[in-house]
């Protein structure tokens, strides 16, 4: 079972860093448009609009990796002090109640509301030939897909919680620089303190 819940947390966070790289595209979009409109004078009237889809498809398609290492908002004031089957119990109510009808809600409009926009061949109305808008709403129920099944994922940690008192382990991610274990590697300490001997 461990294995399953560590593969899906993998899939999901494949699939949030894959879309990280549209950081990349949306700084060199943005850098050109505004070298264009002000060096250049010579604006683009569907930058605006391609920027909004590139930003919107990375924060959608974040969500499940965002959910896999456990880094949404929340307000863990008391939540922290509460014993491991405490907070599996919270967690599990507020998944079943609020979030899986949210997100199938979510995945279900999203798929008619992107084979809508398929069928009409739908543009951006904000310019007289706007970019294609049905790529990106055809994001909405893939973005809920992923994220629907990293949320059973976390039911089945809440249960796993709730039966043996403490949470499973999760995926390993990338994690702030530690400045301390960072010179312990590099026996920074060591090489400072040579250096000082060696010029005394």
């Amino acid at each position: 079972m461990q294995k399953l819940l560590l593969f899906i947390d993998r899939l999901s966070t494949f699939v949030g860093q894959a879309f990280s790289w549209l950081i990349v595209g949306l700084t060199l979009l943005i850098s050109w448009e505004v070298f264009s409109r002000y060096a250049l004078d010579n604006p683009h009237a569907w930058a605006f609009d391609a920027m909004i889809m590139l930003y919107g498809t990375l924060f959608m398609m974040a969500g499940a990796y965002t959910l896999s290492k456990n880094g949404h908002v929340r307000g863990d004031v008391l939540y922290s002090f509460f014993r491991p089957r405490t907070q599996a119990a919270l967690d599990l109510l507020l998944y079943i109640v609020f979030f899986i009808p949210g997100v199938i809600a979510l995945t279900y409009a999203g798929y008619f509301y992107a084979a809508e926009s398929w069928a009409i061949n739908e543009h951006s109305n904000i310019t007289a030939d706007g970019p294609p808008i049905y790529p990106f709403k055809t994001v909405i129920p893939l973005a809920g897909g992923v994220l629907l099944l990293q949320g059973l994922v976390e039911i089945a940690r809440c249960v796993i919680c709730l039966r043996n008192g403490a949470w499973p382990s999760r995926g390993e991610d990338v994690e702030e620089v530690d400045v301390d274990k960072l010179k312990e590697m590099v026996h920074a300490d060591d090489a400072g303190a040579a250096g000082k001997g060696a010029a005394s």
